[in-house]
């Protein structure tokens, strides 16, 4: 099966231990991800098929605390998703220092 690569803008993603937790959390699904943090929103990128559920990887992401920059999240939503993003950092900072 043929994969193409697909580009996100998140939110939430402020440097390399957000990164690592992105590229951690959905490498088992998505093989090796990509995220940029040289532009504003940053920018993950992954290969994926055409049978990619792009609702799935919303929610994956969402649950790590790094919604896409194309969603429209509520005033509780929003706290919570930044809360959630900062313990993931704090993680992917720590499995990095292994």
């Amino acid at each position: 099966m043929d994969k193409i690569k697909k580009a996100f803008e998140v939110l939430n993603i402020k440097c390399s231990g957000c990164a690592n937790t992105v590229q951690k959390s959905l490498k088992p699904e998505y093989g090796e991800v990509e995220v940029n943090l040289e532009v504003m929103p940053r920018v993950v990128t992954l290969e994926v098929s055409e049978d990619f559920d792009e609702d799935t990887f919303r929610q994956k992401m969402k649950s790590l605390g790094y919604p896409l920059a194309d969603e429209t999240l509520g005033a509780f939503e929003e706290v919570g998703t930044k809360a959630k993003s900062f313990v993931s950092c704090a993680i992917g900072k720590m499995d990095q220092k292994k």
